[in-house]
């Protein structure tokens, strides 16, 4: 990538990569398991299918029509073993059964033990989503410095817009975790 060379351009670069951090946790964090049944919860699950490994929304529809079941239907019946298979393997716990056409995901109850590692993991996933915001605003700030032939005043405005687009990037990851950390110890 090329180096910004106005103001502008350093300052919509690093809105964008912190847009991007922000989107990047709020996806992490919708996988991560909360005591109800959530379609998102599966995004992370791989399935041996056509020779292949396959993002289990490519082969399958996932549905949570109760608060503590997931429904997964294969659209071609012949890989039912494998995605059920796919589940079990799956670092999340979950114990499916099947129908010949339907797997049903039951979601146990969380454990106290558990809820309080699942805040831990939303906790780290934040602070990545952190690390990615601040290194944005840093690297912005030191394009801005590099920068010739623009006003000091220019750079310190400039500068001060980054610092409020940082604040603004993190508050809303705090308030993600509250969200998350409040989902997860609900019981």
């Amino acid at each position: 990538m090329s180096t910004p060379t106005t103001l502008p351009d350093i300052a919509k670069g690093a809105k964008d990569a912190m847009h991007k951090a922000l989107e990047s946790t709020k996806h992490e964090l919708a996988t991560i398991r909360s005591g109800k049944a959530t379609t998102s919860l599966l995004d992370t699950v791989r399935v041996e299918a056509y020779g292949q490994q396959l993002p289990l929304n490519q082969v399958a529809s996932v549905a949570a029509p109760e608060p503590r079941l997931i429904t997964v239907q294969p659209w071609d019946r012949s890989l039912v073993g494998a995605v059920e298979k796919a589940l079990q393997m799956s670092d999340l716990g979950l114990n499916p059964s099947n129908d010949g056409t339907v797997i049903r995901v039951p979601l146990p109850p969380l454990t106290e033990e558990r809820r309080k590692e699942l805040v831990k993991v939303v906790h780290k996933l934040a602070e990545e989503g952190r690390i990615g915001i601040r290194h944005a605003r840093t690297e912005a700030l030191a394009h801005i410095k590099k920068l010739e032939h623009v006003s000091d005043d220019d750079k310190r405005r400039t500068e001060k817009d980054m610092q409020k687009l940082h604040d603004d990037a993190i508050k809303q990851v705090d308030a993600l975790v509250k969200g998350k950390e409040q989902e997860i110890m609900e019981v």
